[in-house]
């Protein structure tokens, strides 16, 4: 059995008296889903997710569903940024910056040390959906901040050793279909919180470059197996001891349910990876 840890030294979230909040309103909403009142349902994936539903400890390919299909559909959990979100809300912007809106995330763009992120390569495709008509109808022109930390846990424009980097941070506006995809790197496990990618959902593209009017901030959990197979590589030894103390249940953000956030996975450490997600604003 996996068991929280927690180091003081790398807190990458703004603790607990920061995500209360959070939390309280999440369970209030799942309280009230239990009667007649709110009939929230979590909704299905897309139709490509669905065909990548099988899985194998190999590594091979791994999924989880992103709820049960309604009519009905739950707007993705918000949550915290952590305090290195290169959003402005904490010091630096990125968003700002000419070259931010691209869709290889894997180096440093503009004026900063011109680093590439090293790791198990992973492609990132997320699917914006209106959940007002219960994730039938795409948010065709809305757009998406991502970010998540390097192969050793470090989050650039913050940590030390790569505050002049920028790379694993993009913006991407959504297709016709409503998608992004970006293409990065497996991220690292760090002590204290399991496996995840920050995002931030924009109304428009003009918005997410002007770092104004955030519609939905939320976090992607990846999948047990994959980190299992994926830390068993070169460069991520470090993560395989973190992971093996921690579990989704006891993460500071997903042990409040995480149905919504945990990524279908596609792919081998050999070819690289695809991480899908459905999600409804």
């Amino acid at each position: 059995m996996r068991h929280h840890h927690d180091d003081e030294d790398h807190e990458h979230d703004r603790g607990l008296s920061y995500d209360l909040p959070v939390l309280a309103r999440r369970r209030m909403i799942r309280l009230l889903a239990g009667t007649s009142l709110v009939p929230l349902v979590g909704c299905s994936g897309s139709e490509d997710d669905t065909a990548s539903s099988s899985s194998s400890a190999s590594g091979s390919s791994s999924s989880a569903s992103s709820g049960s299909s309604s009519a009905e559909c739950a707007t993705i959990p918000n949550e915290t940024a952590g305090p290195y979100p290169g959003d402005g809300s904490n010091g630096v912007n990125v968003l700002k910056e000419s070259g931010v809106v691209r869709s290889d995330i894997t180096k440093s763009f503009g004026d900063s040390a011109g680093g590439t992120a090293e790791g198990v390569p992973l492609t990132v495709t997320l699917t914006v959906v209106d959940a007002a008509s219960g994730c039938g109808t795409p948010k065709k022109g809305a757009a998406v901040y991502l970010w998540h930390c390097d192969r050793d846990g470090n989050y650039s424009l913050y940590s030390e050793g790569v505050t002049e980097e920028n790379y694993l941070r993009g913006v991407q506006e959504t297709d016709d279909k409503g998608r992004v995809t970006f293409t990065s790197i497996f991220p690292a496990c760090y002590p204290g919180r399991w496996p995840h990618i920050h995002f931030e959902v924009y109304g428009s593209l003009d918005d997410a470059t002007a770092a104004t009017s955030i519609t939905n901030t939320s976090q992607l959990a990846l999948p047990e197996d994959v980190c299992d197979t994926v830390y068993a590589t070169d460069g991520y030894s470090q993560s395989a001891q973190n992971l093996g103390r921690l579990s989704l249940e006891t993460d500071n953000i997903f042990s409040d349910g995480h149905d919504q956030q945990l990524a279908t996975m596609t792919g081998s450490v050999e070819k690289g990876y695809t991480a899908t997600l459905t999600v409804p604003v």
